[in-house]
């Protein structure tokens, strides 16, 4: 049979629509269009698709049972490898991962298989069923031991799902009022839904898994109390300070970061604008700064919440982008516009301690830096201004160091991240095992869904290799 070149087409918010709510702008496919779209898969010997997934989800078994209509095979195959299939089937960056080695797509003129959207349609139909998820005798009963872990974003929620499935007790340690990390403060509502988030969360507690909230590790709770009221610690608390470019006028109102930005929207309900009084800025003129992720969900949420214009300033050129595809695609359709190779120099005072409009240099590219991409250098002379009374910089984050400058054993590099064993998450000190953001730097959700997974792994050979010399 032959197969077609394209993907099947899933539906969208209207552009025009969207920019004025927050609900979610991809609809997903319905059962029929995501058998359509798993039968253009080839289900390749191989599997390039398996190796390119950090978590190592069986992918063409999953897509073969969405094909043959069997859904709840497909979502019990997907649920062996991950404790959040509808995130990662919405933010996940699937075009530089899995779908970036479909062998279907590296043909000429052929889409790879949409797998992140095939991945969204059977973890929402799995949550849509009335059946309670399937619990093993042995999960969380804690036979084998007790495994804190701290941080509940994507590395510590799947720590703890895998190690609860293990049969380990886990407790999560929270910070804020509710458990979910960058996955409920960090991402947009029109990305990432709350109702989604909570889910994914309400069946790992399902397995067994206990939060506690309001919890600041080296503050509420010492590392000495969880040292001895657990075998074993994992650290996913992400990289939770923002970067600024640290140029005059940083200080005046109206220049935040990108995450303070953003936590407010998503934890004060601004994305139930205008129901809720959320204290974010009623902007007019926005400019962030940025070219990633972070600043596509900025400037779409400024532009949610009313602002008549919002523009980008990124310091390379669209081809170094480093946003996804699909996220910078969407930002077009919704009139965000952009501004290449370009960078601010200073946030202009109005007179009265606010910001008025930002100076910015073109930039050109010259020899590549660490990164592999060419390095930004200012052009003399090339200084242009923009009228801007809010702007947003989305450059990066830093490690928290609350936790951290509290557990002095704990060794970090020069960046200030904990440094561990690429391969297991084992820290400087043998009972503590970290992940994610806290030790790469900011990256994406499945990565840190990754060191997650490894990290549960090697907690489980630590814990049982400690038990066993007993």
């Amino acid at each position: 049979m032959a197969v077609n070149k394209t993907r099947t087409p899933i539906g969208e918010q209207n552009p025009e629509e969207r920019v004025r709510n927050f609900g979610e702008v991809c609809l997903g496919y319905t059962e029929e269009e995501g058998r359509m779209e798993a039968a253009r898969c080839l289900q390749c010997g191989d599997a390039p698709c398996i190796g390119g997934c950090p978590v190592a989800i069986d992918i063409p078994a999953f897509i073969l049972a969405v094909k043959d209509g069997d859904m709840r095979r497909a979502a019990d195959i997907m649920s062996r490898y991950t404790n959040l299939p509808a995130v990662c089937g919405r933010v996940c960056p699937q075009e530089t991962q899995c779908e970036g080695v479909c062998r279907l797509g590296r043909a000429k003129g052929f889409e790879p298989v949409a797998i992140g959207k095939l991945e969204r349609l059977v973890a929402d139909w799995n949550y849509s069923q009335p059946a309670a998820p399937k619990i093993s005798e042995t999960a969380g009963s804690g036979k084998i031991g007790r495994v804190a872990v701290v941080g509940s974003g994507p590395a510590g929620l799947t720590a703890a799902g895998d190690l609860v499935k293990m049969g380990y007790d886990v407790t999560v340690f929270e910070a804020l009022h509710a458990p979910g990390g960058v996955l409920m403060y960090g991402i947009p509502e029109f990305r990432l839904p709350k109702s989604i988030v909570e889910k994914e969360i309400k069946a790992i507690t399902d397995l067994g898994v206990k939060f506690v909230p309001n919890a600041i590790i080296g503050r509420t709770i010492t590392i000495s109390e969880v040292e001895s009221g657990f075998d074993a610690c994992f650290i996913g608390i992400g990289a939770g300070a923002p970067h600024f470019q640290a140029i005059p006028g940083t200080t005046l109102n109206g220049v935040s970061s990108a995450s303070e930005y953003l936590t407010r929207i998503n934890l004060m309900h601004g994305y139930k604008f205008p129901h809720y009084n959320t204290p974010v800025k009623k902007s007019k003129k926005v400019v962030v700064i940025g070219g990633g992720n972070v600043a596509m969900d900025a400037a779409r949420s400024a532009m949610r919440l009313g602002a008549d214009a919002v523009s980008i300033i990124y310091r390379r050129s669209e081809a170094e982008l480093p946003a996804r595809v699909e996220e910078y695609h969407h930002a077009l359709d919704e009139r965000i516009s952009f501004h290449w190779l370009s960078n601010p120099t200073e946030y202009v005072d109005d007179g009265s301690g606010s910001l008025k409009g930002v100076t910015c240099v073109k930039m050109a590219l010259g020899e590549a830096d660490a990164s592999g991409r060419g390095r930004p250098i200012p052009i003399p002379g090339s200084e242009f201004f923009m009228e801007a009374d809010t702007a947003i910089e989305a450059i990066g984050q830093e490690a928290n160091k609350i936790l951290l400058s509290s557990c002095p054993g704990l060794k970090l590099n020069k960046r200030g991240y904990i440094e561990t064993d690429p391969e297991t998450g084992e820290s400087s000190i043998p009972w503590i095992f970290a992940g994610g953001d806290i030790v790469t730097g900011a990256a994406t959700v499945i990565l840190a869904m990754g060191a997650g997974k490894a990290s549960a792994a090697a907690i489980d050979r630590y814990v049982r290799s400690r038990k066993a010399q007993a």
